[in-house]
């Protein structure tokens, strides 16, 4: 799903992105006057526009972002970073890189100790306790959660003959074999793709729906025998083979441009991706709607803001989380952009549930999306997450590609992955 440069080269990056480290303990009190802080985020996500929209009432504080790459390239240059002492004040951290830096929370600030103690209650708890360390530190508080559902292009979809009522089209895959299907039939009919890629819009999307991932509930690496696993791995191995994908990887330039130009009529859309199809493809407003994704429910991505504990500016860093991560910020933040909350207070909010967004042709985008998320059995997610799921995506994509062979392509993600994490 993400793409990836040379450890040496990400190394380069952060230690020349990176401020001069501070010596706070972080233990009692944040550093700094409160005026200026260094952000390091993540691309794709146009954070900007929440800096932009924080400074409207805090135009006083200089806040330095820098996008350093990818989720994954991002997690590597703050690993790189926290080696070398020299670290941002404020982080964001994507969910599946979150728990290596949990199991060292004697890197970051305890949160708690600023005030998260008391904000923790509004989140939700799977969600809170996923940045919180076994010593009861919390090293990152969320930003939003990402409940999933499919966006569609109701254009194409009328062109080949398909429903594009949200609720008929809903009926049209209750599972992955039906998608499946669906794609198959559309491509029958069109002679163009369905969906953008296998693995993420598929294998992605079937793994995370589940009570069990890569690790049990002790913690102990189980991806190799994990039913949910293989049962992912095989439906985007099947959607490969189908000849319904565009085979173009998410959050690549060929990506962008086919989302733009009717490349492909479906894409796995959690919450967060609304504002990256809006962005990519300004001018099919109107053109989009959103159905339930095959199997109802799951979670992809969610992100955590944190303070390194070498930072030089922690007051001015824990107000711009405290600001910007209120259920009332991050309920404006949903209308404003599709982010999912992850404080359960503001589900029944009027501003949610009555939201109707005009780009996905008028869907119901907060009930649709709370519904995703509500009830949700959540799986652990451990220290190697993110290179075990990088290793399976990229063994998918191989087949997709025509490099990689079906027959042995779960295999070779075992062997990588053993190699990747030794285990």
């Amino acid at each position: 799903m993400k793409s990836r440069i040379a450890i040496a080269a990400v190394a380069a990056l952060a230690l020349a992105l990176a401020g001069c480290g501070g010596g706070s303990d972080g233990k009692t009190e944040a550093t700094g006057d409160g005026k200026s802080f260094e952000f390091w985020s993540f691309t794709g996500i146009n954070q900007k526009a929440s800096v932009d929209e924080y400074k409207k009432t805090h135009a006083d504080v200089d806040i330095k972002l820098t996008e350093v790459g990818t989720s994954v390239e991002t997690a590597q240059a703050l690993t790189t970073a926290l080696a070398g002492g020299k670290v941002p004040d404020l982080v964001l951290i994507q969910g599946d890189d979150l728990p290596k830096f949990v199991q060292q929370s004697q890197n970051f600030y305890d949160l708690s100790t600023l005030g998260a103690d008391k904000i923790k209650g509004d989140y939700l708890d799977w969600v809170i306790a996923q940045s919180t360390a076994k010593s009861g530190s919390i090293v990152g508080i969320p930003t939003d959660v990402g409940g999933m559902a499919v966006a569609y292009r109701t254009d194409l979809f009328k062109a080949a003959g398909l429903p594009t009522d949200r609720a008929e089209v809903a009926k049209l895959w209750p599972t992955w074999d039906a998608f499946i299907t669906t794609g198959k039939d559309y491509v029958a009919k069109t002679g163009k793709p369905f969906v953008d890629n296998a693995a993420t819009s598929v294998f992605y999307q079937a793994v995370n729906q589940g009570p069990q991932k890569y690790y049990d509930n002790d913690g102990n690496v189980v991806y190799s025998t994990s039913a949910q696993v293989k049962q992912g791995f095989d439906y985007a191995i099947q959607a490969a083979q189908a000849g319904i994908t565009a085979k173009q990887s998410s959050f690549s330039n060929g990506w962008s441009a086919a989302m733009a130009d009717g490349g492909f009529a479906t894409i796995a859309a959690p919450s967060w991706m609304l504002n990256t199809i809006r962005s990519n493809a300004p001018k099919t407003s109107g053109k989009w709607d959103i159905a339930t994704i095959p199997g109802s429910s799951g979670n992809w991505g969610g992100s955590y803001l944190a303070i390194p504990k070498g930072a030089k500016n922690a007051k001015a860093a824990w107000d711009y989380i405290t600001a910007t991560q209120s259920p009332a910020s991050q309920l404006t933040h949903f209308v404003d952009s599709g982010a999912l909350p992850t404080t359960p207070s503001v589900y029944t909010d009027a501003k949610l549930t009555g939201l109707k967004d005009e780009f996905f042709s008028g869907a119901p985008t907060g009930e649709i999306y709370t519904k995703s998320v509500q009830g949700l059995q959540p799986f652990v997610i451990g220290p190697d997450t993110s290179a075990i799921g990088q290793e399976f995506q990229n063994a998918i994509t191989n087949v997709e590609q025509g490099k990689g062979n079906a027959a042995t392509a779960w295999d070779d993600a075992l062997k990588n992955i053993k190699t990747a994490i030794g285990k």
